[in-house]
């Protein structure tokens, strides 16, 4: 594998990139590989069962950069209400029993035949007030995730990352910070000063990397490609995430039917060549002296 010798330190294999492996092959192929990290899904978690689940990547010495997922916090009424707060909870705990410090949430599009999108939001903000003081308990923190607009009526209200962290505001920055997805937010023409904001409100928990391929797939989810090999810039934008002071993992979180027929191992090197060439010079020292990134950053 070419990556072998090569500076692997913040690199994190998420299980949605490797999706037809089980959890403990992604954390072996991972381990193999020189990664020291892994992104967990909470199916895979579920289907290893949580306590081997935490085993396994313990055993294997990696890190989990982040779970995935909670949230999806606009179902209307009680019922709704009740049942997202639960589920969010049981995530919550699940983090803290695998030992991560970051749940990815995705706030969730609008309810079945409504168009109050202002209502939505209002809900979304209304129930990270409540969850937060339980993450904090549980010392484990809640990054919200904007998704691209396309998919703000089914999946995310949220859009942009200014939207996120105007919803984190009012909560400590160790207990909600936001997610930046190249996939998701590379169209935004406020980006890289919303990053540089998340940056000096200490509020950048997870930086995930993919690409943007055209054309759309039939089904939008899977129009993720590797990165290099779709239109966006991951110079600039890693340029601004450590210029905003980002230490943490980078996780590759990949959704495409043709890398997930492919062979794990060889996604796995794909995906560190690319890496190495387009991903990790951004996160280095530049011609400027010294690292990148001075902000604040919460411990």
């Amino acid at each position: 594998m070419s990556g072998r010798g090569a500076d692997l330190s913040r690199l994190s294999l998420n299980t949605a990139t490797t999706k037809r492996w089980t959890l403990k092959q992604a954390v072996d192929g991972a381990a193999r590989a020189g990664l020291p990290a892994v992104g967990l899904w909470r199916d895979r978690v579920a289907e290893a069962g949580l306590s081997a689940a935490a085993r396994v990547v313990r055993d294997a010495g990696l890190r989990i950069s982040s779970l995935c997922r909670g949230g999806f916090l606009t179902a209307p009424g009680p019922d709704g209400r009740r049942a997202a707060l639960d589920d969010n909870r049981a995530a919550i705990d699940e983090a803290a029993t695998l030992g991560t410090a970051e749940l990815v949430l995705v706030a969730g599009g609008l309810p079945y035949g409504s168009h109050d999108l202002a209502g939505a939001r209002l809900r979304v903000a209304e129930l990270l007030a409540e969850l937060a003081p339980y993450a904090a308990q549980r010392k484990v923190r809640l990054a919200l995730e904007p998704l691209h607009p396309m998919y703000c009526a089914d999946r995310a209200v949220i859009s942009t990352l200014g939207q996120a962290l105007d919803l984190a505001a009012p909560f400590d920055p160790r207990v909600v910070g936001v997610v930046v997805d190249t996939f998701h937010v590379w169209w935004d023409p406020d980006l890289a000063a919303q990053i540089a904001r998340a940056g000096v409100e200490g509020r950048l928990a997870c930086y995930q990397v993919s690409d943007w391929l055209l054309p759309i797939a039939a089904d939008a989810l899977l129009s993720r490609g590797m990165m290099g090999d779709g239109q966006i810039d991951f110079t600039a934008i890693g340029r601004s995430v450590t210029d905003a002071g980002y230490p943490g993992d980078v996780e590759v979180e990949i959704f495409n039917a043709d890398i997930w027929a492919s062979d794990g191992e060889d996604v796995v090197s794909r995906m560190i060549d690319r890496y190495l060439d387009l991903v990790l010079p951004n996160l280095l020292p530049d011609d400027r002296g010294g690292a990148r990134g001075r902000a604040p950053w919460p411990v």
